[in-house]
C-alpha cells in the first residue's frame, strides 16, 4: 500500500508568512499609506517700524555708554595740581628733576604728524639755537641774512643741501624758488619734516618776519602714532608756573590738533571733524609714575 505524499511549503512561504506576522502587513487591496490636507495658512503681515527720532537715539546712545565697560585707568585720573604734588613727593630727593607731560591723540589714517613752535612761560631747559638755511634771491637774501640766517642762496645751495655740506636745521624758501627745489630736495627732506611748505609757514615772502616770529622758540612734535612729548617744568619750579607752563602747552597742541573751540565752531559750520583728537593727557617726571589728568 502507498502512502500518498504530502507537500511540504516552500522556504520562501515561510519566510513572507513570518514577514507578514511580524510587520502586521494590511490586507490586500487596502493602501498602507493615509494623506490628510488642510486649508493654507494666511500670510503673516510685517508691520514696518517708524524711524526713530533723533530724541531716542540720543538716549540709546546715551545708555549704552553706560553699559560701556570703562577703562581701568578711569578711576586714577588726577587734578593738575595732585599729579603736581605727587610726582614732587616721589622726586623729593631729586630736585633738578623735569617734568613731562605726555599728549596722546588719535592720529587717524591720512593724518599729518602734529607739530609745531612754542614759547613756554618759563622755559624748562636751556634753548638751542636753530641753523636756518633759507632759499631767496636779491632783496629777500638780504634780508634773510640780517634777519640771522646761517645759510642763504639760490639754487646753488641745492646740491649741497643733498650732499649734506649745510647742517642746518630749518629751512625757508620763498614762493618763487619752490618749484625749482622741490624735485631734489623732497625726498631728501620730506622724511625728515624739513621740506619747506605752506601749511607749515616756511614757504613765504616775509622771510624777516617769519625769522623774528620763532626767535626763542623751540619746536615740538609728535611721533607715528601721534604721542607728543615735551618737557615743561623743573622739580624745583613753583607748582603756579608748572601749570602756567602746562595750560600753555596744551593750548598750543590743542590750536594744532584742531580741538579749540575756535575749531570747534569753524568745524559745525564747514561740517568737518578735528583733525586729531585727544584721547589722554599724561603728567611724568624722571623717575616718578605717569598721571592721567583729568581736567585738561
Amino acid at each position: 500500500m502507498f502512502l500518498s505524499s504530502v507537500s511540504r511549503p516552500s522556504k520562501q512561504s515561510i519566510h513572507y508568512c513570518l514577514r507578514a506576522s511580524t510587520y502586521h502587513l494590511p490586507p490586500a487591496g487596502l493602501s498602507s499609506r493615509h494623506f490628510s490636507s488642510s486649508s493654507p495658512a494666511y500670510i503673516r503681515k510685517v508691520r514696518s517700524r517708524p524711524a526713530p527720532t533723533k530724541a531716542k537715539l540720543a538716549a540709546k546712545e546715551r545708555k549704552n555708554a553706560l553699559k560701556a565697560r570703562k577703562s581701568i585707568y578711569e578711576n586714577e585720573k588726577k587734578t593738575l595740581v595732585d599729579a603736581i604734588n605727587i610726582l614732587r613727593a616721589v622726586e623729593v630727593a631729586r630736585p633738578n628733576s623735569t617734568y613731562e607731560l605726555v599728549v596722546k591723540t588719535a592720529m587717524k589714517r591720512g593724518t599729518t604728524i602734529p607739530k609745531g613752535r612754542i614759547n613756554l612761560p618759563r622755559e624748562a631747559r636751556a634753548k638751542t639755537k636753530d641753523r636756518v638755511l633759507v632759499f631767496a634771491e636779491g632783496r629777500q637774501a638780504d634780508e634773510a641774512k640780517r634777519a640771522g640766517a646761517e645759510f642763504v642762496g639760490g639754487t646753488e645751495l641745492i646740491e649741497g643741501v643733498a650732499n649734506g655740506r649745510y647742517p642746518a636745521t630749518m629751512y625757508l624758501c620763498t614762493p618763487s624758488l619752490i618749484r625749482a627745489i622741490t624735485p631734489k630736495l623732497g625726498r631728501i627732506l620730506g622724511p625728515k619734516g624739513l621740506m619747506p611748505s605752506e601749511r607749515r609757514g616756511t614757504v613765504t615772502e616775509d622771510i624777516c618776519g617769519y625769522l623774528k616770529r620763532i626767535s626763542g622758540s623751540s619746536e615740538w612734535r609728535g611721533d607715528k602714532a601721534g604721542t607728543i612729548r615735551s618737557a615743561i617744568a623743573k622739580m624745583n619750579f613753583p607748582a603756579v608756573d608748572v601749570i602756567r607752563n602746562a595750560r600753555h602747552f596744551l593750548s598750543v597742541v590743542k590750536a594744532a590738533t584742531g580741538n579749540t573751540t575756535v575749531n570747534d565752531e569753524r568745524q559745525r559750520k564747514n561740517g568737518t571733524k578735528p583733525v586729531n583728537a585727544i584721547t589722554r593727557v599724561i603728567l611724568s617726571s624722571s623717575q616718578g609714575p605717569g598721571i592721567q589728568i583729568s581736567d585738561v
